[in-house]
């Protein structure tokens, strides 16, 4: 449980990653289930830790015992799919922990709001100041509730990685900058022989990604918002028409050859070996290439250009059970996790970029100093749409998507067949 050096700055993977398995540990022998009786200890839920990170979490853990005698915390993870089904299941009860990370989205983050599952940290934010500790953007998906719901972690980002050599190979000389750049691109790849991007079909999100992207571009910021918020639009909007054709029309000329048979870990091997020209991938992304033996100088990163102006991608927070019995300590113990020291500690840990404005960007992975203008240049960024549906409307959207990719469904069918979904469950 020494504190981490080098390897504390390798943001291995964002816990936003759909990851499989469960793996249960705990911070210095103590298993985390419930909430502890003592009213000194702490309880936190995670999801899937890499290495990394989970020895970033002892190592923070740690120094808050050091930092306040008498005090505790035990730590659980569990996999994606175990966390959401182990909140949902003490949503309502006194079961659950003290300390939860989750995900921001509307369909996650904002569900448990809407079960009284968060407590609104209003009173902390100006106790503690944290308003001034964080960046904008990684405080609006705290805030889209109203008042103030968890504390940030991480804000991840999605954008195009690109191998620099297959680019210059197929004779492009600069980053696509509009959509018809980047179609142009892919089809000079195709005649260069080149896989233009990868993905993996057998978990659904992965290619879900470049459905979202089609979305955003073909219906516009505002437009896109309204589909996953006011859930209305799916029938008559011509832009989710435009979006599922272009969508089929990059798995039938763009993807890997049988993407539909492997997983993303499988696909973005042939990124890594130099096969597929681009992933459509996030912040973590960064240490995954250079962890695979690419040379971080030959690669580089640009916005899906959807023209919107908005930037793909997700928050990640900590928010605090309102059953809870220690809520005032948890406040103190995110507090003490999210200062400047703290997070520069793990700095590279979770994601390129810190959400504390304070902690300067890693110099170990140039990767991540390619986000910075890319943050910068929008306030603003649309969910995942795995996270801004709700469950059962994610799943079905996935089933619609795969049908279109695989022919039994056109994409003219596409959009009222959610439409009808939504309303049958409305």
């Amino acid at each position: 449980m020494t504190p981490m050096t080098t390897v504390s700055r390798r943001h291995a993977l964002g816990l936003g990653a759909a990851l499989v398995g469960v793996l249960t540990i705990s911070a210095c022998g103590r298993q985390g289930g419930g909430s502890s009786s003592d009213a000194n200890s702490l309880t936190i839920w995670l999801g899937d830790l890499n290495s990394f990170q989970k020895a970033d979490v002892e190592r923070f853990i740690a120094a808050f015992e050091a930092a306040h005698e008498g005090y505790t915390c035990a730590f659980q993870t569990h996999s994606t799919d175990d966390l959401k089904e182990a909140m949902r299941q003490v949503s309502g009860t006194t079961a659950g922990p003290d300390i939860y990370w989750y995900w921001e989205g509307p369909g996650l983050g904002g569900e448990m709001v809407q079960a009284k599952m968060s407590e609104d940290l209003t009173r902390f934010y100006e106790q503690y100041g944290w308003e001034d500790r964080f960046t904008s953007a990684s405080l609006a998906g705290i805030t889209q509730y109203g008042g103030y719901h968890g504390i940030p972690w991480t804000l991840q980002a999605e954008a195009l990685y690109y191998n620099k050599d297959l680019f210059e190979q197929a004779g492009i000389t600069s980053e696509p900058t509009t959509y018809a750049e980047l179609t142009a691109a892919c089809d000079a790849l195709v005649a260069a022989g080149i896989t233009p991007i990868q993905f993996g079909g057998t978990v659904n999100w992965h290619v879900m990604r470049l459905l979202d992207t089609l979305i955003e571009m073909y219906c516009g910021a505002d437009v896109a918002t309204t589909l996953v918020t006011d859930k209305k639009g799916w029938d008559t909007e011509a832009g989710v028409t435009q979006a599922f054709t272009e969508l089929k029309r990059w798995a039938d000329t763009y993807f890997n050859k049988g993407y539909m048979s492997i997983s993303n870990d499988d696909s973005n091997l042939l990124f890594y070996n130099g096969t597929a020209a681009m992933a459509l991938e996030g912040t973590w992304f960064n240490a995954n290439a250079v962890d695979n033996g690419m040379d971080p100088t030959r690669i580089g990163i640009f916005p899906f250009p959807t023209g919107t102006g908005r930037l793909y991608g997700f928050g990640e927070g900590f928010y605090i059970n309102p059953s809870s019995t220690k809520i005032d300590t948890a406040a103190m113990f995110l507090d003490f996790i999210t200062s400047t020291e703290q997070m520069s500690e793990g700095a590279g840990t979770w994601a390129a970029i810190s959400v504390n404005k304070d902690v300067p960007v890693g110099e170990e992975n140039p990767l991540d100093a390619l986000w910075v203008p890319i943050l910068e240049s929008s306030d603003e960024m649309y969910n995942n749409f795995d996270q801004a549906l709700s469950l059962n409307e994610t799943t079905e959207y996935w089933r619609i998507q795969n049908a279109v990719l695989i022919g039994q469904m056109t994409p003219e069918e596409a959009g009222p067949a959610m439409q009808r979904f939504i309303d049958a469950n409305a």
